[in-house]
């Protein structure tokens, strides 16, 4: 078992693929209103929150512990419809060394803009072997997902 490694989810949302991954490219700041698994954000660098490379905190809340990190966008692509955050800071590096996560939207096979597939991408570094792969992100990415698709398909 190495230090490093990589978790994946699919989540199939209702919300066309466009209108979902604008949802966390442009509208980012608003999903701290629309899931209990987010407490609080805060923009502290950066031209915008959406720019590669702006720095925003977070408090969030993964297997039943309220944690806190710092987080950066580290690529964006909007024609593939790919997004990648580096977290850092915080409770995440007493556990990991890197901590990234990459939301990749795809359309649906049967797609007449009737949903979309949120897949999502944990890769990480453990800072030593005994500890745990970050499963928890999983069913929070999960939760945020769900949430963010609720709101959206309400709006």
């Amino acid at each position: 078992m190495g230090l490093s490694g990589k978790l994946e989810i699919e989540i199939e949302v209702k919300a066309p693929s466009g209108k979902f991954f604008h949802f966390f490219t442009k509208e980012l700041h608003q999903v701290q209103h629309i899931t209990d698994s987010i407490h609080g954000a805060e923009f502290h660098e950066g031209d915008e929150w959406h720019t590669i490379g702006s720095v925003k905190s977070w408090t969030y809340t993964v297997d039943g512990k309220v944690l806190k990190c710092k987080e950066k966008i580290e690529a964006y692509d909007e024609e593939k419809k790919l997004l990648t955050f580096d977290l850092f800071e915080g409770d995440v590096t007493e556990h990991y060394k890197s901590f990234k996560i990459t939301l990749k939207v795809n359309e649906k096979e049967d797609n007449n803009n009737n949903g979309a597939i949120a897949k999502w991408i944990i890769e990480y570094e453990k800072v030593n072997e005994g500890i745990p792969d970050p499963k928890g992100y999983l069913e929070y990415v999960t939760n945020v997902t769900k949430d963010a698709d609720a709101h959206l398909l309400k709006a």
